[in-house]
């Protein structure tokens, strides 16, 4: 099998992200990455939904955490009978899946391709972990693969020798755009707001950019407007959590105000990722809040005084007016019609 994760940097190696093997699942802790190289160990699938709500894995990580976390229960129920198996399944993907509250319906389809993977297994009489492994990587491949065709799109819009603005850490688009942009030999130059408080930007866009070669600036997340007006930059670009049918893009807060920004200065925004049939406006999705606790420290220094509140909203909401485009891919949509994406039939690949 050809892997799509050739010529990618460290943590988009699919041993990397997270990896079932003999009875357990290692996730790299992106938490402390790259000051630390360290995996944890869950010997349960409960330990690796509690591990996605930590925090260990973000971005695109926690899909595959899943898939392998289902591999994993697979093997936590295989002595049970066969109707048994699959009731242990049920609850091990609604936990899973349910990990995070905002990317509920994407984690959804990965858990339920896992089901199938395990029932056709069963009905073969194979290992069902073993399938549902197999099936995670066909799927990681696929994704890989479909991103690939996106990163495409988004390297169109890259000027030969352009400045780009990210946010936050967008996983698999990171390392496609990039290595799409290397053999083009564009001469891009990457500027990272550092994503405050798991300074996602900083730690992981940043290694990603040069582990791969590039040319990589980290800015702090009050710093996005200044450096438009000083530093030339040219596009803005950000994955997303999840990008809804009537436009609206959810991703990691401090999206929309540098979007603001970027519609200030004439410098175009395009997001990165399949539209969600499943989220028809924006009111269907739950922006997840977590601890404020984590907004009063950085990498565990506590930086206020016993008594300060803080706030911590995982993600924001960008308006569709603020959007150039929604790169797909099939090629970049209006943000109002992204409809037009489903028109023809699309192949999944969770």
């Amino acid at each position: 099998m050809k892997r799509e994760d050739a010529n990618l940097a460290f943590m988009l190696q699919y041993e990397h992200v997270a990896w079932y093997e003999a009875g357990s699942v290692r996730i790299l802790d992106r938490r402390i990455y790259p000051t630390k190289i360290e995996f944890v160990t869950c010997n349960t699938h409960q330990e690796v939904a509690q591990a996605i709500a930590d925090m260990v894995t973000q971005s695109a990580g926690p899909y595959t955490a899943a898939s392998m976390g289902m591999a994993l229960a697979a093997d936590e129920c295989k002595k049970l009978k066969q109707v048994d198996q699959i009731s242990y399944l049920k609850e091990a993907a609604y936990r899973l899946s349910h990990a995070r509250p905002t990317t509920v319906n994407r984690m959804e389809m990965i858990v339920g391709g896992c089901m199938k993977a395990a029932e056709k297994a069963m009905k073969a009489g194979k290992a069902v972990d073993e399938a549902i492994f197999l099936h995670t990587i066909d799927s990681m491949n696929r994704r890989y693969a479909k991103i690939g065709e996106v990163a495409k799109y988004l390297v169109d819009m890259f000027p030969d020798n352009g400045k780009i603005m990210t946010q936050c850490f967008g996983e698999t688009i990171v390392g496609m755009m990039l290595r799409e942009a290397k053999e083009r030999q564009k001469n891009i130059k990457l500027f990272c707001p550092e994503t405050r408080p798991y300074l996602q930007g900083a730690r992981l866009t940043s290694s990603v950019a040069y582990d791969m070669g590039f040319d990589v600036t980290v800015i702090t997340d009050n710093m996005p407007a200044f450096t438009m007006q000083t530093k030339g930059i040219d596009l803005f670009t950000s994955a997303a959590d999840s990008i809804t049918m009537d436009g609206h893009v959810v991703n990691k807060v401090g999206t929309m105000q540098i979007a603001i920004a970027a519609k200030y200065f004439g410098i175009p925004y395009f997001v990165t990722g399949i539209p969600d049939e499943g989220y028809k406006t924006i009111e269907d999705v739950t922006i997840e809040e977590r601890n404020p606790a984590e907004v009063l420290e950085c990498r565990g220094i506590k930086n206020t005084l016993d008594g300060v509140k803080g706030y911590y909203p995982a993600f924001d909401i960008t308006p569709p007016a603020l959007v150039s485009g929604v790169v797909t891919d099939r090629g970049i949509y209006s943000p109002y019609d992204l409809k037009r994406y489903y028109e023809t039939e699309t192949g999944n690949y969770w």
